[in-house]
């Protein structure tokens, strides 16, 4: 016997005993079980293939909308720069210089509708994955396409309201200021941001998965979102400024991509907490056997995600518990 194996069965069961430390835990354990690290890997991918074509999309079509009203338009850029902390401001000014109507737009729409559209396939599927929706329940052609096309529309109208918005809000310097600026800011920033996410989410998973199972998610992704936002800058400027001359560009580019997969893979640890929480899927065992209650709900549910056809049946056999009750035993799944 391993020598170790009592002393981890004995924080196993402290775990277990306590709600605030057992929720978590079910969540990190659920994140690994769905290898939802490579999911976000993914969602980064896409993402950063597709910011440029789209900052070249948002500056033109500001040079043209907001043409009179200079001011709001380099308000909504610096906002739009917030969304990347520490080399925000580069981006914008890079395409900046090489915005323009005719073939510059187009081409820039074609690539930001390709490369977003690519973003909210990855997206949905790293939402039916960590909901466990079943392969022959998830949105097939054509209805997968319409709602990629959906996010993508939602999402990027949602954001340019809501750097508009939040520009409008700092400058109410004349009501408030100071302290009270920087909180209304923060809080309509909040806000809009946590409906755009639960817009993102509702588009993405699967119509069985309920729209108020989504707001937990989409509040703690608004929130992280935030603070990164606060954050990010200071460890991307930490990381600039050990780097020389010489691979600045290729930092910038590194930081970006983490800065991306960072976002992305706590976006994911937040909508796990909504799977926890929706489905019961806590306490779950560290260090199993014995399995929880919790652990056989899941492992059934990680079986039925598998089934691809309607007539398909799927069969998830567990041992019984050490208390004799035969849960889960021989419990057919999948349809």
């Amino acid at each position: 016997m391993n020598p170790a194996r009592p002393v981890m069965r004995a924080v196993d069961r402290f775990q277990q005993r306590r709600r605030w430390l057992a929720f978590p835990v079910a969540v990190w354990k659920k994140f690994g079980d769905d290898q939802a690290g490579s999911l976000a890997a993914l969602i980064a991918y896409y993402s950063f293939v597709s910011i440029f074509p789209l900052l070249l999309v948002l500056i033109t079509v500001l040079d043209v909308v907001l043409r009179s009203h200079p001011a709001l338009r380099e308000t909504v850029l610096h906002d739009a720069a917030r969304n990347f902390p520490g080399f925000g401001n580069l981006l914008v000014n890079s395409v900046r210089t090489k915005s323009a109507t005719g073939f510059a737009l187009a081409a820039g729409l074609i690539f930001a509708f390709l490369g977003g559209r690519g973003v909210a396939n990855a997206i949905q599927n790293a939402l039916n994955t960590v909901w466990e929706v079943p392969l022959t329940r998830r949105p097939g052609f054509p209805g997968s396409m319409l709602r990629s096309v959906g996010m993508i529309l939602a999402v990027g109208i949602g954001q340019l309201v809501s750097f508009t918005l939040v520009g409008f809000a700092g400058g109410v310097g004349t009501v408030f200021t100071g302290v009270g600026a920087y909180i209304l800011t923060t809080a309509v920033s909040l806000a809009l941001n946590a409906g755009v996410f639960w817009l993102a989410f509702r588009l993405g998973a699967a119509a069985e998965v309920r729209g108020r199972d989504l707001w937990l998610g989409a509040v703690l992704s608004a929130v992280v979102w935030q603070v990164l936002q606060s954050t990010g800058a200071y460890l991307i400027r930490h990381a600039m400024h050990s780097a020389n001359t010489t691979n600045t560009t290729f930092a910038l580019v590194l930081g970006l991509l983490a800065f991306l997969y960072l976002q992305a893979e706590l976006a994911l640890y937040a909508v796990e907490a909504d799977v926890v929480r929706a489905r019961r899927l806590w306490p779950r065992s560290m260090f199993p056997p014995p399995l929880t209650d919790a652990d056989r709900r899941a492992l059934e549910l990680y079986a039925k995600v598998q089934q691809r056809r309607p007539e398909q049946e799927i069969e998830s056999l567990l041992p019984p518990p050490p208390q004799g009750r035969r849960f889960g035993l021989g419990r057919k799944v999948g349809r």
